[in-house]
């Protein structure tokens, strides 16, 4: 029998009604056996998610604001979905550790992660799983940084003693000392895929609320298509530009593993979704995957005459943003220009800094800065394959009346990286999808 490995999302957990889809899932097919589960996440839109009003307790507490209302929701939220469930699982003991902890000054990251905690016990209890702590198995350093081999060694160890088995997401724990720490948001996505590797896995199916991921951002364009196939590297392109359906990190662990994902809608099982492979699936009438943007980007502009000459330009220039801690998104360059796009949020203050430390240590002829910049990413494998590709995305935003104010195509040839100004953003995006869907 093969193994699968899935993740479910807050949505797919947020009450009874939805963990009873998940149950019809998982009894669909034997081979799925290893769960990850998120914490509960909204049921309508005016709901509040249960890792959201743990904070809200957490934030309480340190301002000596009485909290215990507020957790009294989270428990009977919990309370509510096992009575919906039927299922005689007694969690007072766990709410009165969360309560101590918070007491004696418990970290963020501890409050945070009890949420994807206390639903792992109870959808364990719900399908019959063992359930299994990721504390101890997902490791981190002393900065936080994932241990992934030490987390493959200690994950694939122990889960090799479970037949099926119930895990939390979002968080593991110090190597050194024990204490919780948890992923971004979104970090079940990471978790689903580490144990997807750690048990070898046939596939990954990633369960959420929409049925794969779509060309395009709808709140953007109507009704995109949807994306049957895609590969790791276009996809690692599109999140990171903004496309959130899976957190960008998830395919690290899978991609080393050559493990596919499989993004599925638990609201519509019988939809197919989208398989992420190392290949992907290519068409020779299939030039584009996909589009996703950002906004907003300043960009500074270096010229100096004969830079190309100045050996070391170039680190000296990223030396001033490491030392400053900012990091950057591209750099395009010419003969004697360089340009630096950074996300306007990492700069916060600091510009006239970093602005001070480029006069000092490159002494360039001239500096320049554009601000409220978009940057837009149009991916596709067969954007290298297919003369003329770059000429109809600079033709259809021509044809919109949008001025390019930057585009690079990456040295792997499968995206095409344009800048425009801000409020273009959106019409780009448009133009761009019907000149390669129409």
């Amino acid at each position: 029998m093969g193994v699968k490995a899935i993740k479910f999302g807050g949505s797919s957990v947020a009450d009874g009604i939805q963990l009873g889809k998940i149950k019809d899932i998982i009894e669909a097919d034997p081979e799925r056996r290893f769960v990850v589960v998120s914490a509960p996440g909204k049921r309508f839109s005016a709901d509040s998610k249960i890792t959201d009003l743990l904070l809200m307790c957490k934030a309480q507490a340190d301002s000596n604001i009485p909290y215990e209302q507020l957790f009294q929701v989270i428990e009977d939220r919990y309370n509510a979905i096992s009575l919906q469930l039927g299922i005689d699982v007694d969690l007072s003991g766990e709410y009165e550790e969360i309560l101590k902890n918070l007491n004696e000054g418990c970290s963020k990251d501890y409050i945070a992660s009890r949420g994807e905690y206390l639903s792992a016990i109870l959808i364990a209890e719900y399908l019959g799983y063992d359930f299994v702590d990721t504390c101890g198995l997902i490791l981190f350093d002393g900065k936080g940084r994932l241990l992934s081999e030490e987390t493959n060694d200690a994950l694939s160890e122990e889960l090799s003693k479970h037949e099926r088995a119930v895990l939390p997401g979002f968080y593991g724990s110090r190597a050194d000392n024990g204490e919780i720490r948890v992923f971004s948001r979104g970090g079940s996505d990471v978790t689903g895929a580490l144990v997807a590797r750690a048990v070898n896995a046939d596939i990954y199916e990633n369960w959420t609320d929409v049925s794969g991921l779509l060309m395009a951002d709808p709140r953007i364009v109507k009704d995109p298509l949807p994306i049957e196939y895609i590969s790791y590297l276009e996809l690692r392109e599109l999140s990171y530009m903004g496309a959130s359906v899976l957190h960008e990190d998830a395919v690290f662990p899978v991609r080393l593993a050559g493990i596919p994902i499989n993004i599925r809608n638990t609201n519509a099982p019988d939809d197919p979704g989208t398989i992420i492979t190392t290949e992907g699936s290519y068409r020779d009438d299939k030039l584009l995957s996909g589009i996703a943007g950002k906004q907003p980007f300043t960009v500074i502009s270096i010229y100096k005459n004969m830079m190309n000459k100045e050996v070391g330009f170039v680190r000296r220039t990223l030396a001033v943003l490491e030392d400053l801690g900012i990091s950057f998104d591209h750099i395009p360059t010419g003969i004697d220009s360089l340009s630096v796009v950074i996300e306007s949020a990492e700069l916060e203050d600091h510009l006239d800094e970093v602005l001070a430390e480029f006069e000092q240590r490159l002494h360039p002829d001239e500096i320049s800065v554009v601000s409220d910049i978009a940057m837009i990413a149009v991916v596709g494998a067969g954007l290298n394959r297919k003369i003329g590709a770059a000429t109809k995305i600079t033709g259809a935003l021509s044809d919109a009346g949008i001025n390019i104010r930057m585009l690079n195509q990456g040295i792997s040839e499968i995206n095409v990286i344009i800048g425009v100004d801000s409020p273009d953003f959106e019409p780009a995006i448009r133009a761009i999808y019907e000149a390669f869907t129409l």
